[in-house]
């Protein structure tokens, strides 16, 4: 009885995880772009100091940094959410190549319904590159956590005592 209900715990906070980092995906989607773009150049304006710290003689365009750090910051918000998801379906009892399938589509809908919010906040709309992204993110964060997933299971299967 006691691992029936931390199994349910167990689910319960996987699920909460997944809502708390889709909540807090589109928080920052529901941004003005003005918002948006402050929050992204505070973060591009630290690792320019970082970059300029390490290497005094290299040129960057900031604009152009700006674009690369919120590409990067689309892929691996998606790669914790599939890795999230993965872990979520899989408790629930999904397997096989349907963890795999629903893990990828869960997010990928999300990717898409993100885009589409995003075409009611001010100054922002919808990109399908971003959903690429997102897709390309999530998909690289199920297969980190199949791949410990498998390799987990192929060693308590086949250890010896």
């Amino acid at each position: 009885m006691f691992k029936v209900i931390n199994k349910k715990v167990i689910i319960i906070i996987a699920w909460a995880l997944i809502i708390s980092w889709m909540l807090f995906i589109f928080n920052m989607s529901s941004r003005v772009s003005e918002d948006s773009d402050e929050i992204s150049l505070t973060i591009t304006n630290e690792v320019v100091k970082v970059i300029e710290k390490v290497s005094p003689n290299t040129q960057i365009d900031v604009e152009e940094f700006n674009h690369i750090i919120r590409k990067n910051a689309h892929f691996w918000g998606y790669l914790l959410l599939g890795m999230l998801a993965f872990q979520a379906l899989r408790l629930n009892g999904v397997s096989g190549t349907k963890l795999y399938l629903y893990s990828f589509l869960f997010c990928v809908l999300y990717a898409i319904s993100d885009e589409i919010h995003q075409n009611f906040v001010a100054g922002r709309g919808p990109q399908v590159l971003d959903v690429i992204i997102d897709s390309s993110g999530a998909t690289i964060g199920i297969m980190i956590f199949g791949g410990i997933y498998y390799l987990k299971s192929w060693l308590m299967k086949n250890r010896k005592i």
